[in-house]
């Protein structure tokens, strides 16, 4: 009966189903699990159909089961596709290289390539470098050049909970990742060749509006954010206002929306065109073009690709007379993108966009949303106080769907991001946008400059706008890492409540509770220690956290207060009273109540007799390294060297009453990007010298 009276919704479950299948293939470890968990779908593909095909319960249980096997098998081919060697350990060697790709990064003074290694069957054949500016000034795609370069495999995540770059870099065939060292070595002629056209916009854009304001600037045109910089990208992130800098659904809808408006009030004064009924579907062709043309322009990245594939979808629904903004086209935007690209699903930007779209759509389409912003008569007054109660309301609704997402990738949610877009999304589209746009349009002819100085004002507004709010007291929510069944859960709950209409659909709110405890309830780690063993961070009594080694750079910082959960600077080991520091080893009490733990690190690197350091780590109940320790060192509880991380990656330790650690890396995972084909890159060239001839 439940199913009967939901038989218009239970289509939207498509793609939930099949994200679910490629969800399964990430999280589950080995072949045996993939394999098994495939024959148990198919059980369940047997039962629906034992159930009758006649029966809608059967054809549901049959339908999700195919599906969901569909998207383990989808994201399996994907895998093994997309297949290439990827370099065994880190190697400093010379070669050269075709330039595929050039990112310029102004605000750190880098340009970040991606290159093509020549005539060298040891490297693998994409890897990504990184470079200083003046190195490169004018580099250019498709250049051929010679480089030193310190290369390294993708790093897999240093914490548990933490980015793996590995796991992108296998779907993106980057095989190697680097530094180069030195002057770059250009064949003759190089740089003579125009930029391409995203480049040569993105340079106009930063030599009319100068630093940050110019970087957001060129986001919103080409997608390049390299001239952001890092303070101000980070108040972007904790204001809730980061999506702003990524070109998506709010981008290509403004630009879709006006040029369809535009050409719609042009082709209307034609009387013939406007009577015959050309007007719509002329404009509606203006809209998809002007929406393709900024897409390929912004670099065709997956989230742009994305929502110009669903600006697409809105298109052809107004064309046909249907309601366009639906959770159906949601759902059907989902299933493009899932068969066009499955690894999607497991990066930030797909499940937060699609989410945001899902919970603005389904809270749009409830009955008491409805009344409440249907259109009556009353003053001006009221009317704009409901239409800002409306954002207002649709941001906080937003806010809470986007939460367990955001806190599950970054360990960190805005809490004043509603009121933030409240301002800052029509800021952003009806004044920055359009302001943009004329500025360039009007370059061609040397009348721009006005239209730059307001571009420049509000970027100026919005910038403050999300240094205010990144400021305010309690802006922030972090939590440190939490398992993966409890996001899942969170996820499933609120997916239910989302896409059912009945009553049925409260019981949504169990899946949820529990995975919304799962999060709270986790307790934050007292030991974190990263892949290389080289960095630890030990919690505090007061809630903060200290550095073993106090010269760590930002990204290690970063990552530490991330996994922890902390919005607070992180202080020295070696400078508190309870810790006890020598040339070699840190040593202290680690733990609340009557549950100590004794902790042991080195810091030095000076070799020690393991006969002299016996007795030390005898009496640690942890021992941390991040070299080779002796075998007649022994912690008596867990003993941490390069050895045990090269199988474990970082660790977090939970030091209770019955210990637990917690690994980056799963024992036994045979996913592709842990598993390789690997290349020695030690097969020396010297390509600079036949470059220069």
């Amino acid at each position: 009966m439940r199913l009967e009276a939901e038989r218009e919704r239970i289509g939207l479950w498509l793609p939930v189903t099949l994200g679910a299948g490629i969800a399964a293939w990430f999280a589950l470890p080995s072949m045996t699990h993939w394999i098994g968990l495939l024959l148990l779908l198919a059980g369940g593909l047997l039962g629906g159909l034992l159930l009758g095909w006649s029966s809608r319960l059967g054809r549901a249980v049959a339908v999700a089961c195919g599906v969901m096997a569909v998207g383990m098998l989808l994201i399996w081919a994907r895998a093994l596709w997309v297949s290439a060697p990827v370099l065994a350990a880190p190697v400093v060697t010379e070669f050269s290289a075709i330039v595929d790709r050039v990112e310029p990064l102004p605000a750190k003074g880098q340009l970040r390539i991606l290159a093509l290694p020549q005539r060298r069957s040891d490297l693998p054949p994409r890897v990504r470098l990184t470079l200083r500016s003046e190195q490169a000034v004018d580099l250019v795609d498709g250049e051929t050049i010679g480089v030193r370069a310190r290369l390294m495999p993708p790093p897999t995540a240093s914490l548990p909970g933490g980015y793996d770059f590995a796991q992108r870099a296998w779907f993106d065939r980057i095989g190697a990742v680097g530094t180069v060292l030195g002057e770059v070595s250009r064949a003759p002629g190089s740089g003579r060749a125009a930029p391409p056209l995203r480049a040569r916009l993105s340079a106009h854009i930063h030599g009319q509006v100068e630093g940050s304001a110019g970087g957001i600037a060129a986001a919103l045109v080409t997608g390049d954010r390299g001239a952001i910089s890092q303070a101000d990208e980070e108040a972007m992130r904790r204001s809730g206002l980061a999506h702003l800098l990524s070109i998506s659904g709010l981008h290509v809808t403004a630009v879709v929306g006006f040029a369809m408006l535009l050409t719609m009030r042009l082709l209307a004064l034609n009387r013939r065109l406007a009577l015959a009924g050309y007007v719509l579907p002329l404009a509606a062709a203006a809209g998809a073009l002007a929406g393709g043309g900024y897409t390929l322009l912004a670099g065709a990245e997956v989230p742009t690709l994305r929502s110009f594939i669903a600006a697409l979808l809105v298109l052809i629904a107004f064309l046909m007379g249907r309601e366009a903004l639906t959770l159906r086209l949601v759902a059907a935007g989902a299933l493009i993108v899932l068969i066009w690209r499955p690894e999607s699903l497991a990066g930030p930007s797909f499940q937060l966009s699609f989410a945001a779209v899902t919970a603005i759509i389904a809270l749009h389409e409830s009955r008491a949303m409805r009344v409440f912003l249907a259109r009556r008569e009353e003053p001006w007054l009221f009317r704009l106080g409901r239409g800002v109660a409306g954002l207002l309301i649709t941001g906080l609704v937003v806010e809470v769907a986007l939460a367990p997402i955001a806190l599950f990738h970054f360990h960190k949610a805005g809490l004043y991001g509603a009121l933030a877009n409240v301002v800052a999304i029509p800021l952003t589209t009806f004044v920055i946008m359009p302001a943009e746009a004329l500025a360039l349009l009007f370059d061609s002819v040397g009348l721009g400059a006005p239209f730059w100085w307001v571009t420049e004002q509000a970027l100026q507004l919005l910038i403050g706008l999300a240094h205010g709010v990144a400021e305010a007291p309690g802006a922030v929510a972090m939590l440190p890492s939490f398992p993966s069944w409890g996001f899942a859960l969170a996820v499933f709950g609120g997916l239910w409540i989302l896409l059912w209409q009945t009553r049925w659909r409260r019981a949504g709110i169990v899946p949820l509770v529990i995975g919304a405890a799962a999060l709270l309830a986790q307790p934050r780690p007292d030991l974190l220690v990263t892949g290389d063993g080289r960095h630890i961070a030990a919690a505090l009594p007061g809630g903060s956290y200290a550095l073993l080694r106090d010269r760590a750079g930002d990204y290690i910082r970063d990552t530490m207060t991330e996994a922890a959960g902390v919005d607070a600077p992180l202080g020295a080991l070696a400078e508190l009273d309870h810790v006890e520091c020598n040339r070699d080893f840190c040593r202290w009490s680690q733990g609340e109540g009557a549950v100590r733990r004794v902790i042991l690190a080195t810091r030095g690197r000076d070799r020690i007799e393991g006969a002299d350091m016996a007795a030390a780590c005898a009496a640690a109940d942890v021992v941390v390294s991040d070299r080779w320790l002796p075998r007649e060192c022994v912690g008596r509880w867990m003993t941490i060297d390069r050895d045990s991380l090269a199988e474990t990656g970082g660790l977090a330790l939970y030091l209770g009453e019955t210990p637990e650690a917690v690994a980056a890396l799963k024992a036994g995972d045979e996913h592709p990007w842990r598993l390789p084909p690997q290349l020695s890159g030690n097969d020396e060239a010297v390509p600079t010298a036949d470059l220069a001839r």
